[in-house]
């Protein structure tokens, strides 16, 4: 993962990762991960895409 400048952002990256992990039923562990499939770890990042996408239409429509 790329250095942030705002150090709050990786943990933020993180939390999300995992809540969404959890949300479609990928067991994503601290560490190593080199178990999960193309799939589940594609399916984690692309749900995380959908959600700040989401955040970011949010802001922008003053909701």
């Amino acid at each position: 993962m790329a250095k942030s400048t705002i150090p709050q952002a990786r943990q933020a990256m993180d939390n999300m990762k995992y809540e969404v992990a959890g949300q479609i039923g990928v067991n994503l562990k601290q560490g190593y991960n080199g178990d999960l499939t193309s799939k589940q770890a594609g399916s984690i990042g692309g749900e995380m895409v959908k959600k700040m996408i989401q955040q970011a239409e949010s802001s922008m429509s003053g909701k």
